[in-house]
């Protein structure tokens, strides 16, 4: 676990920072985000995987969770980016993020998204399907570039994690499938393009693994397909990208490994297989999105209505829920939290932490083991710095929360909290309601 708990005067110390202190002056629902753990995450990738192998490269998927900050941050550590859609790219570019150094992922591009990738000088777009191939073949030879590419594919490897985050099975909406005929005829008529470079194959195997078998698994298929490739059609693999999914640690029951575990495997398993059929050695890129973020993060949260129905359960509502953390109510998601104004106190009691929401599914924790609670007490979500921030809505009208970035005891806002204004920005009354 890379954070480690910490108190002073009974609260919960989160990067040097005061969680009671942070939500007394920022407000809650409140994300904090540690600098601290995202930098100490980016050393390891640089010491077990970009230093310690010649021809690596390490791009945040960053899904997870992006700011113009964010991307400032992940610049400076020395990754790429990876983004899937328009508004991500757009912020890297407000964010002054080097393009070279970006990959654009999504299985439905379209043609604005595509040509905003383009007109930048995307350093690799990861193609999924025939359509988005075609389509881009248009736009670079509209504006006379040459694009670098890398085909998604779908190996048939499938890992044990939640079903809506698989992405690596046959089937799947991610990818090209490994029908060995067709992928030969779209690799020769990339080969012919004037417009279009495919340096290698990307694919994803899903999200919260704890094992690296089935990137064994993968690679075997990649590696043979390179050498199928090179046998038929004269390609050279020279770019191989792994994917991310790497598993972090949300409550006792996960038991994540160290990154070494993962790239250790992947490395040793590429080299073997490229020595069995002969072939140089590809680049290799990981993309850990989650892995990087995801114990960066809490959410900090004011305890309100407190309701026990005898012999049943305690309800403990927060004043967030679903709109701010929608991953429980999506997949089950598990989360540990603490009282950040009680750290020292054993626990008396289990509570049921209920969202705002007007759902019966909005739960973030069920049967929470904590101190007694009242009223007012802070409540602190652990490893909510991925796909939280990223995934919120403003279901039931909820402005969305404000995120602080933490370093060494320091707070700055990064992103501000919405108003109710802020809520009705985009709202349009047609004249003939007005009167």
């Amino acid at each position: 676990m890379v954070m480690e708990l910490k108190e002073r005067n009974n609260h919960f110390i989160f990067s040097g920072c005061d969680t009671v202190k942070l939500a007394q002056e920022y407000g809650t629902p409140l994300y904090v985000i540690s600098e601290d753990i995202i930098q100490e995450r980016c050393k390891e990738i640089r010491e077990a995987f970009l230093d310690k192998y010649s021809n690596t490269k390490a791009a945040y998927a960053s899904k997870a969770f992006l700011t113009l900050a964010m991307c400032k941050i992940i610049d400076r550590e020395g990754l790429g980016l990876d983004v899937v859609s328009g508004g991500e790219l757009y912020t890297a570019i407000k964010a002054g993020f080097p393009t070279e150094k970006i990959m654009f992922h999504g299985n439905n591009k379209s043609w604005e998204e595509l040509e905003m990738a383009v007109k930048n000088d995307v350093g690799r777009i990861i193609v999924d399907n025939l359509y988005e191939l075609e389509i881009l073949g248009e736009i670079a030879k509209q504006h006379q570039k040459k694009v670098k590419v890398l085909f998604r594919v779908t190996p048939g490897i499938q890992g044990q994690t939640h079903e809506y985050i698989i992405t690596g099975q046959k089937d799947s909406k991610f990818g090209m499938p490994l029908e060995t005929q067709k992928i030969y005829e779209v690799v020769e008529e990339v080969m012919a393009s004037e417009y279009i470079e495919l340096t290698g194959f990307h694919f994803h195997l899903g999200s919260q693994l704890f094992e690296n078998d089935i990137y064994i698994g993968a690679i075997h298929v990649m590696i043979q397909l390179a050498q199928e490739l090179k046998e038929k059609l004269g390609f050279i693999l020279t770019e191989l990208n792994t994917g991310g999914g790497f598993g972090i640690r949300y409550t006792d029951h996960d038991k994540p490994k160290p990154l070494h575990f993962f790239t250790g495997a992947i490395m040793e398993t590429v080299k073997e297989q490229c020595d069995k059929y002969h072939l140089d050695m590809p680049t290799v890129i990981i993309e850990p999105g989650r892995w990087i973020v995801g114990e960066a993060g809490i959410t900090l949260y004011t305890m309100g209505a407190i309701k026990e129905i005898p012999n049943i359960r305690i309800y403990a509502s927060i004043d967030g829920g679903l709109p701010d953390n929608p991953r429980p109510a999506l997949y089950r998601a598990k989360y540990d939290a603490i009282v950040a104004n009680k750290t020292n106190e054993a626990p008396s009691m289990t509570a049921t932490i209920a969202g705002k929401c007007c759902e019966s599914g909005d739960i973030l924790i069920w049967d929470l083991k904590i101190p007694k609670i009242e009223a007012g007490d802070t409540l602190a979500v652990l490893s909510t710095g991925a796909y939280n921030f990223s995934m919120a809505s403003n279901y039931n009208k909820l402005p969305k929360p404000a995120v602080v970035l933490v370093k060494e005891g320091k707070a700055e806002v990064i992103v501000e909290r919405e108003s109710y204004e802020n809520l009705l920005d985009r709202e349009i009354v047609p004249e003939y309601l007005k009167k």
